[in-house]
């Protein structure tokens, strides 16, 4: 990597969760950790629920997020690509953040080769082949006749409606699943088979909520968890050579 240049990832800010009182003091937190990365990375990818919340009609966006977005805009208009994965939260990401903010979509896991390093990034959701139920709700999401149906709503009933339907996870009631052990983690299943077809250096993903750094099965490749910014306030950084999960402490 050329300088002191790095590669960022975070993930599940869940910007919108417990009312703005509750929000905005961690999107200032976020905001500020950007522009302290901002001098040395080359690159940042957001993995996902970076929104509680989020649909956009064509003429209306969702209220709020105005010094997150405006600081992604920024970095962004300076030449650092920021890559947005839409989670299970903020899957209804149409044109509006791409050209307003210069953020890179992808609805969909990415493959991406850093610094000769290969990665395999991803939200985390869906992963698992049995979970009838979540792939069943994700095709509802994503089916292009229901999300012009919801459109029609009026979006002060629609966006309220939402946020009332997101604060029923369990990540509003501050729950999240203890680490279960490599056998039992949907995400270190899933990067073990595909490591049977293929060799990734790093599985990066969001979603569970708990920062994590555990080598898998073939003990050269490692499963990374972003952790969230709820309450662990955690992120990985690559820096050409090796991947660190930390948690982010501001400036006294």
């Amino acid at each position: 990597m050329s300088g002191n240049k790095k590669i960022y990832f975070a993930s599940d800010a869940h910007f919108g969760l417990q009312g703005p009182d509750e929000s905005l003091p961690r999107e200032k937190l976020f905001v500020k950790w950007l522009e302290k990365i901002r001098n040395d990375a080359s690159e940042i990818y957001l993995l996902g629920d970076i929104f509680d919340f989020w649909f956009e009609y064509r003429r209306v966006v969702p209220r709020g997020y105005t010094r997150v977005l405006g600081k992604i805009a920024e970095l962004t208009d300076n030449g650092i690509p920021v890559h947005f994965f839409t989670g299970n939260h903020d899957i209804w990401v149409f044109d509006y953040l791409p050209a307003e903010t210069g953020m890179i979509i992808h609805k969909g896991p990415h493959i991406a080769e850093l610094h000769g390093k290969k990665f395999y990034m991803a939200h985390g959701d869906g992963l698992d082949e049995d979970d009838k139920g979540f792939r069943i709700m994700r095709r509802i999401f994503t089916n292009p006749i229901l999300q012009w149906l919801f459109a029609r709503l009026h979006p002060n009933f629609a966006i309220w409606f939402g946020h009332k339907w997101s604060h029923r996870s369990r990540y509003s009631k501050e729950l999240i699943t203890p680490f279960q052990g490599e056998d039992k983690e949907e995400h270190m299943i899933f990067a073990n088979r595909m490591l049977e077809k293929q060799h990734f250096d790093y599985f990066v993903f969001g979603h569970r909520h708990i920062p994590l750094d555990l080598p898998l099965k073939n003990q050269t490749s490692r499963y990374i968890n972003l952790g969230d910014w709820l309450w662990h306030f955690s992120y990985a950084v690559f820096d050409g050579n090796t991947m660190e999960v930390r948690k982010y402490e501001p400036d006294p």
